[in-house]
């Protein structure tokens, strides 16, 4: 090899596989490409993945109802891996360390390849009990739920909860979280899922198909609603005076703010964050087993489109987790 041939194969940037796209759609549009590998800069560490969650917030972005703008990108916000390289500053993580958290949402997006970016403190370590599909499935439910519950709506021992779709994705976190708090857990499933919802704590499961909660349901001190739109509204009538709505839907439904101010309630909407403190204490709760992701279905990487497909369905219990080499190690 020439010299100069020598000095271009060590400039070629390294690349990775990723999950790309360059139009909204459906999920035909996702595709498997090289890109190339991120560096990491001031602050942030590379992660090599081992699993990343598919979340509802993943196929409304690729269809173009979300945050990111146009395409072209690589989508996903959950990470465990291990790291691969640290940026100036980093003193948290080494090389090697395994590590779990949540991109930066909406515009840290990028996990869903085989390697992410992000803040250093956007992350934690990986107990090595849990394994990497279970860590992956988890950060953005479990961060939803706790900055949800906890941070917002300050729950504790003996609040009164409403928690509707308890079977999805932040339902079923959110369910166990307000259960290590102490609280009492009302929460919305169709009937197959009774079962499953009793199982992860909850106190009563409202079959909201033959059911109207807001005729069931009263003096909850908190409601967390993941439907939006009407269900905003109707649930502030199941709340005590002074209790707290919360939406992870952020567009309220008309007069949602003056109908809660004459009822003397609180309507408060979210965006899930990057959270280094959340993601300490959803790993304590992970490592007493009082948080656990069921895992509805795994897919390699390459097959992310087959992921959103189940999804849409609507019809999952648990997560959806994109696999990458090693996604077992760790327990």
């Amino acid at each position: 090899m020439s010299d100069s041939a020598s000095t271009h194969s060590q400039s070629a940037p390294a690349m990775m596989q990723a999950m790309r796209q360059n139009a909204f759609g459906g999920p035909e549009v996702l595709y498997e490409t090289q890109v190339p590998r991120p560096k990491p800069g001031i602050s942030q560490v590379l992660v090599r993945l081992r699993a990343a969650g598919v979340n509802p917030t993943d196929w409304k972005h690729r269809s173009g109802r979300r945050f990111l703008g146009d395409p072209p990108y690589t989508l996903g916000w959950d990470v465990s891996g291990v790291v691969e390289q640290v940026g100036l500053g980093v003193t948290l993580f080494k090389p090697g360390d395994e590590v779990f958290g949540m991109l930066p949402y909406p515009h840290g997006a990028g996990s869903h390849a085989e390697f992410a970016l992000g803040p250093a403190r956007a992350f934690v370590h990986k107990p090595a009990a849990i394994s990497h599909v279970q860590a992956g499935a988890i950060p953005l439910v479990g961060l939803t739920a706790w900055q949800s519950l906890v941070d917002t709506a300050g729950i504790g021992a003996g609040d009164r909860v409403l928690i509707h779709a308890g079977a999805g994705g932040v339902g079923h976190a959110a369910v166990q979280i307000a259960k290590a708090r102490g609280a009492y857990v009302i929460a919305t499933a169709s009937a197959p899922k009774h079962e499953f919802v009793r199982g992860l704590g909850a106190d009563e499961v409202i079959d909201y198909r033959t059911v109207d909660f807001a005729d069931a349901v009263s003096s909850v001190d908190v409601v967390l609603d993941t439907i939006g739109g009407d269900n905003q509204l109707r649930s502030l009538g199941t709340l005590r005076a002074g209790g707290t709505l919360v939406s992870t839907v952020p567009v309220p439904a008309q007069g949602l703010h003056h109908e809660a101010q004459r009822r003397g309630v609180r309507a408060e909407l979210i965006l899930v964050e990057a959270d280094q403190a959340g993601m300490r204490a959803i790993t304590d709760l992970m490592e007493a087993d009082l948080l656990r992701a069921t895992i509805a279905e795994t897919f390699p990487l390459t097959q992310a489109a087959r992921a959103h497909e189940a999804g849409e369905t609507n019809r999952t219990t648990g997560k959806l987790v994109l696999t990458m080499e090693g996604a077992a190690a760790g327990g």
